[in-house]
């Protein structure tokens, strides 16, 4: 499966193919207990116990592809609650941090219970591309995945992509409810973007690539793949390229000569992922 990447206004191109603990108000929550309007009733129940462009393009992939001359799966290590980089910890400092995970999981609390918005976070409010990914269950299945290539400031941008991808996806129904205690969330921060040499200038695991190139109808079509992609998938360089021709609507035969016209643009990206459950062990540790 591939993501969908929209543009600053919201609006998806045709392609042939934000959290403190202030108390701010009270609520109900859905047993009718007057409660803190930023905590999820699960979080509350327990702690009474005991105590998250310009163009469409594919950028996620979650199902094995068959793809001619597969070799085994290569798979990326989790990093629930750390920093996953794809060759950006070169004494650089880093972007991502966990709270804005943190800060996607209250953005779509609010949204889900009809709530005020969190506040300003306390993060960098940079600007940079980037892509919020929903994730559900054990298995980690997408449930959605939309980001931008326009640099927007990440206190903006991830308020509006936390949302957007967890309910604009098209490929999925909207996020419920129900589903928000079985839910992960990615941010990555995409940097260092370069125009390759050719279509092999680029390693496998370190960089995300954009193609450019021209369909057999003689029409130009952008795609893309984030780091992770090509290692999830267990696609060396040609296969990986392959399947972001097919993703841009190539249809016909892949030649030599065809890979050879591509232009592209690589990239590394900062990504962290953080689960429901660091997300009710980072409220739980800053209960109301």
């Amino acid at each position: 499966m591939d993501a969908y990447v929209v543009p600053k206004d919201g609006k998806r191109c045709e392609m042939d193919e934000a959290c403190g603990v202030e108390v701010a108000a009270r609520g109900s929550d859905p047993g009718g207990a007057s409660v803190c309007r930023q905590r999820p009733p699960i979080l509350r129940r327990q702690s009474a116990v005991s105590f998250g462009c310009t163009m469409a393009a594919g950028c996620c992939g979650t199902k094995k592809q068959k793809l001619n001359n597969m070799n085994n799966s290569i798979c990326v290590p989790s990093c629930n609650g750390s920093i996953l980089t794809n060759g950006c910890s070169n004494g650089v400092e880093m972007v991502a941090q966990a709270d804005m995970c943190f800060f996607c999981f209250d953005v779509l609390y609010s949204q889900l219970y009809n709530l005020e918005p969190p506040k300003t976070p306390s993060f960098s409010n940079d600007a940079y591309p980037l892509f919020v990914t929903w994730k559900i269950g054990k298995d980690k299945r997408l449930r959605g995945c939309i980001g931008t290539f326009n640099a927007m400031n990440l206190q903006m941008g991830l308020r509006e992509y936390a949302i957007t991808s967890a309910f604009k996806d098209s490929r999925f129904n909207p996020i419920t409810r129900d589903e928000f205690p079985k839910l992960s969330v990615s941010v990555s921060i995409l940097r260092h973007f370069e125009e390759a040499g050719d279509y092999l200038d680029w390693e496998v695991g370190i960089h995300g690539i954009r193609i450019e190139f021209i369909n057999e109808k003689g029409n130009k079509r952008t795609a893309t793949y984030l780091p992770e992609v090509a290692p999830e998938q267990g696609w060396d360089q040609i296969q990986t390229i392959d399947s972001l021709l097919r993703k841009g609507g190539y249809k016909a035969m892949i030649s030599a000569e065809m890979r050879k016209s591509i232009k592209l643009t690589r990239y590394q990206s900062e990504k962290i992922t953080i689960s429901y459950q660091d997300y009710m062990n980072h409220w739980n540790s800053q209960r109301c």
